[in-house]
């Protein structure tokens, strides 16, 4: 199996929640979370819950989220060892080729006064809820799915121009030589969710219990728990694009 591609990058210096516009306050507010800070040249968001101050109900909170199921993930970042179980599980399940990826696991690496640190970082499509991808897309061969929130590929539907790759502000996406079609994460929806499995291929391959897969509509799940737990930071990967992602990163 191929290994995936290792980025480093450099640390950015820290910036004040003021880099965050209103409209993406009240876009975060509407789900329960308040904005605490930015962080990585404004690349990740820091929130913690309020969701007890900003939905007055149960009934009120399932109405903030536009789909049922409302397909989600939690990755605790912390935990990742780079084993990459996950990633080649994802690649047996879903036919992915050795040079193509639906997740990766990148390396943030940083020069501190006590030394070198090292953080592993699994990546994979956000599953926005305004993806900019769906909206370059000249065919519509990428399409939000009206049930769940997947954004989906429909093959037959491309034409290979790449429009989507390009707009993808994550890089995401791949192209396919074998199908000569982009191709990308899709919740192992065709393989998986769509025959009764209820986990993702690399949440369950994972040893190491990173990422955490279920319903954001469900106050029961373990991602809803997670994403609106009072002690803990939650962001996410550039939300100054404003596509607001469906993968939240924590740490513990």
């Amino acid at each position: 199996m191929k290994r995936s591609p290792r980025i480093p990058r450099e640390p950015e210096p820290a910036k004040s929640d003021k880099a965050v516009s209103d409209i993406e306050r009240r876009d975060f507010l509407k789900i329960g979370l308040a904005i605490t800070g930015v962080f990585a040249g404004g690349t990740l968001l820091s929130a913690v819950s309020v969701v007890d101050e900003v939905f007055a109900s149960r009934e009120e909170l399932a109405e903030s989220y536009p789909y049922k199921p409302h397909y989600s993930m939690v990755i605790r970042q912390d935990n990742c060892i780079d084993c990459e179980r996950c990633v080649e599980a994802c690649a047996r399940t879903n036919d992915v080729p050795e040079y193509g990826y639906r997740t990766r696991i990148l390396q943030h690496v940083s020069e501190e006064s006590e030394g070198r640190t090292v953080e592993f970082i699994p990546v994979l499509c956000n599953q926005c809820n305004n993806p900019a991808c769906v909206r370059a897309c000249p065919t519509k061969a990428t399409y939000k799915d009206k049930t769940n929130g997947i954004v989906m590929m429909d093959q037959s539907k491309c034409i290979g121009c790449k429009t989507c790759m390009s707009a993808c502000p994550c890089n995401d996406r791949y192209f396919n030589e074998e199908t000569m079609a982009v191709d990308k994460c899709n919740f192992c929806y065709d393989t998986r969710l769509s025959k009764g499995e209820t986990l993702t291929a690399c949440a369950e391959a994972c040893p190491a219990g990173v990422r955490i897969f279920g319903d954001l509509s469900d106050p029961q799940s373990e991602v809803y728990k997670r994403v609106h737990d009072l002690e803990a930071a939650v962001w996410v990967q550039r939300p100054e694009t404003g596509t607001k992602p469906n993968i939240f990163y924590t740490t513990g």
